[in-house]
């Protein structure tokens, strides 16, 4: 492999600024949250819901991403500068680049998922099932692992002005890279935006009709669908957009200068994509809520059963400390932010 110069001199304050800080709060908050997101998707597909299969892809394509971040925040904090392996900087800047794909992927598998589940329940069954959902997800990684692999093959590192090595990017873009943004902008975020809007629209739709649906669940669904097209513009629309623009006019070094920083904010923005979704398609879930509350109530009862289990052994050694005083366990409810008072059996 050779490297590339360039000299293009690139100011990277963005980098020692705010990317750090964007990476640290992903990673602090986006790991805890897609764990319990892939438990959920695990309880789905035990029950038998092929919406499982599509969250806990979904997760996992996060995570790979959330484990990356390491080595970004240490390549931002030198300076723009990789001093790991290079096949290592492809591997992960095929992770942060390929994931926004694999998640859009998946989002219009859920969002296609509940509009057949809610327009047409019956006439495309044979679609909603566990065997199709993993039928998909083998096609969607399938395309996205030949898409890395061509990647692999042709992305390359590079020299800047002061000589430190930069990953993954080149300043001005190359030749090849052009008809891969392309590719990306229309059908990585263009075609699945629409189908997003499409599948949604029509879900409004047959709720905005339905008579038996309460007033309450009626301005949930909105909401809910509302915040994940929103967020779906948010993360990918500002990234894709300046794909489009610097394939379309950076051909030199001083173009490459004037959106460094605007197109990087852009793909910050997009790393919020793995804590809005555990938020959007499992915590926000009523059902998500009850199963959280049934896993704090068998910690409850775990706990009163070692709190048993710990008085009687203090009532053989210090009977008398035991009859004087009463015992007070406090548990954090993480449902509704407040602390729990158990109260002790009493003293017999």
């Amino acid at each position: 492999m050779t490297n590339n110069s360039t000299e293009c001199t690139i100011n990277h304050s963005i980098h020692q600024t705010l990317s750090p800080t964007i990476y640290i709060l992903v990673f602090v908050v986006g790991l805890p949250a897609n764990c319990l997101s892939l438990y959920y998707g695990y309880l789905q597909i035990r029950a038998k819901n092929e919406l499982g299969i599509y969250l806990c892809n979904l997760t996992i394509a996060d995570l790979f991403y959330i484990f990356s971040l390491p080595f970004w925040l240490q390549y931002v904090l030198q300076h723009d500068n990789w001093t790991y392996d290079a096949d290592l900087c492809k591997i992960c800047g095929i992770l942060l680049y390929e994931n926004i794909y694999i998640s859009v992927g998946f989002l219009c598998c859920i969002s296609i998922d509940r509009y057949l589940a809610v327009v047409h329940p019956f006439r495309f069954y044979q679609f909603r099932t566990i065997k199709a959902a993993v039928v998909v997800s083998i096609i969607i990684w399938g395309k996205e692992i030949l898409m890395s692999w061509f990647v692999f093959k042709h992305a390359d590192i590079s020299k800047d002005a002061d000589s430190h090595t930069i990953c993954f990017e080149h300043y001005p873009i190359k030749d090849w890279e052009h008809n891969i943004n392309y590719y990306r902008f229309f059908a990585g975020f263009l075609f699945p935006f629409f189908l997003l809007l499409f599948s949604y629209c029509g879900i409004l739709r047959v709720v905005r009709k339905s008579h038996g649906t309460q007033k309450k669940t009626k301005i949930q669904i909105k909401r809910l669908v509302s915040s994940t097209v929103l967020i779906f513009l948010v993360c990918f629309g500002p990234y894709h957009i300046l794909l489009v623009i610097r394939s379309l006019f950076e051909n030199n070094c001083k173009f490459a200068e004037k959106i460094f920083n605007i197109y990087h904010f852009s793909l910050l923005l997009t790393s919020f994509n793995c804590v809005a979704d555990p938020v959007l398609y499992c915590f926000s879930n009523e059902t998500t809520y009850q199963n959280f509350v049934k896993m704090r109530d068998s910690g409850l009862t775990c706990l009163r059963c070692l709190r048993t289990k710990t008085q009687v052994s203090y009532q053989l050694k210090t009977p008398e400390t035991l009859r004087k005083k009463h015992f007070f366990v406090y548990v954090y409810d993480f449902c509704n932010f407040i602390p729990i008072i158990l109260t002790p059996c009493n003293n017999q």
